[in-house]
């Protein structure tokens, strides 16, 4: 497999409306890519198409090596983690921290019929502990902060060890000081073994930390530029993409995103 995604002149439809068009674009094995947009810029659409919950009207896509059309998406499926917002709201508040991880493991919120075994939780607990959460071991997720739950549903979307883990917007409703911290987590966490590759949404271009060699600009649903930060975060392209002038400043290896 030499790439993780591969889509070739996709465009996608709904209700005769065009949704995606014309999207070229790669990820190679151990690339890790941020995707920054507005508010129906398409991006919720781009990663239910990378997810196989919607196919191309036209074009080509495959994904961890395997063509749309030509492979089971079912099973591709089980090797992708998908993390978002939404998520959070699903989870039933009474499981301890560590049963919402281990339940990654058949992707399911809970357990019906059997107790997994003390392995999985020892797995669950060296997870949490790379993510900086270990301390909610044994803690309802009910009585988890905000910033808690989301690394604890981060491990959890680690657990059935995905070779693609999507970040959808995971700061949604945190303070400074705990995206900070979930940001710091993720940083800590790339350098483990056998990271999957990532892909991490966002609004923010300040939350392009030193992890993501690269960023794809998405606007009214086709790419507006794409490859190495360095060469898609300008001042001129991130003017163009928001319609309004502003400024980049790189400050610890991050962009910091202003009006001039």
């Amino acid at each position: 497999m030499t790439h993780v995604i591969d889509m070739k002149n996709v465009s996608w439809k709904r209700d005769g409306k065009e949704i995606l068009s014309n999207i070229n674009w790669q990820i190679k094995e151990g690339e890790h890519w941020a995707i920054l947009g507005l508010n129906g810029a398409g991006k919720t659409s781009l990663l239910n198409m990378v997810n196989g919950y919607s196919w191309p009207t036209t074009g080509e896509v495959s994904v961890l090596g395997k063509k749309f059309g030509e492979t089971d998406i079912y099973q591709m499926r089980t090797n992708i983690g998908w993390v978002s917002s939404s998520l959070e709201q699903r989870m039933n508040g009474r499981y301890l921290a560590e049963d919402i991880v281990v339940s990654g493991v058949k992707k399911t919120f809970g357990f019906l019929y059997e107790e997994p075994e003390e392995a999985v939780y020892e797995e669950a607990r060296e997870i949490m502990e790379q993510l900086n959460c270990e301390h909610t071991y044994g803690k309802r997720y009910e009585m988890c902060s905000h910033g808690e739950k989301q690394k604890i549903l981060i491990a959890r979307g680690l657990m059935a060890n995905p070779k693609l883990l999507i970040l959808d917007e995971p700061t949604t409703g945190l303070d400074f000081i705990a995206r900070e911290d979930l940001l710091e987590a993720l940083n800590d966490m790339s350098k483990a073994a056998n990271m999957p590759t990532i892909i991490y949404v966002t609004h923010h271009t300040e939350e392009i930390i030193p992890l993501f060699s690269h960023t794809l600009l998405l606007s009214e649903g086709t790419v507006y530029d794409s490859g190495f930060n360095k060469d898609v975060l300008t001042n001129e392209n991130l003017s163009g993409l928001f319609n309004k002038n502003v400024q980049l400043d790189w400050h610890a290896s991050r962009p910091w995103m202003r009006l001039s």
